[in-house]
């Protein structure tokens, strides 16, 4: 059992699975690597000055990787839940999960099937903390965008996710502010 299932792993999915297992929650991201973010070059993200994005994901991958986030090469079949754990299919494989952020970019079926809500513009209709209709269910980036897809964007409704995960276990408002000291 993990206790967050961060399902893709783009900026959003990396950016929710970096949040979670740096501040002390197991954390495994199903990815099989077919984002988007392979056909684009980042100039408009902050702090980076101009970087392909293929670079930036392995970079991401190694970040996550590098906190002890495990990165699974697995495409999620299903994802279900039984009013207490989420249960998350691949072939051949189930596991549970406390948490779920979905972070499949445009494709939503798998929010469809574990029964989230829709809005009129046809994407999942989340709160300001990304959360679903489903209790403790996430979605973010494009999957709650009609338009706006952006990799700034999506990796800040990872953290915003992450962030209201935290916040859930930690039993008051979390805030992740690391400190020089910190790095050390």
């Amino acid at each position: 059992m993990t206790q967050v299932a961060v399902i893709g792993g783009g900026p959003a999915g990396l950016s929710a699975a970096l949040f979670t297992e740096k501040n002390g929650l197991s954390t495994t991201v199903y990815d099989t690597d077919e984002t988007w973010m392979h056909k684009a070059h980042l100039f408009n993200y902050l702090g980076i000055d101009s970087m392909d994005g293929t670079e930036f994901m392995e970079e991401s991958r190694e970040q996550v990787e590098g906190f002890g986030v495990d990165v699974l090469d697995l495409e999620v079949t299903d994802v279900s839940h039984d009013g207490d754990d989420f249960l998350v299919e691949t072939d051949g494989d189930e596991r549970d999960a406390d948490y779920v952020v979905l972070a499949t970019g445009a494709d939503r079926s798998l929010a469809e099937s574990l029964g989230c809500g829709f809005t009129d513009e046809d994407v999942v209709d989340v709160d300001v903390t990304m959360e679903t209709s489903v209790e403790d269910a996430y979605a973010t980036g494009a999957m709650v965008r009609a338009e706006e897809w952006q990799a700034v964007i999506s990796a800040g409704d990872g953290a915003a996710a992450a962030l209201n995960i935290l916040t859930k276990e930690k039993g008051e408002h979390f805030h992740d502010f690391d400190t020089p000291a910190d790095a050390e």
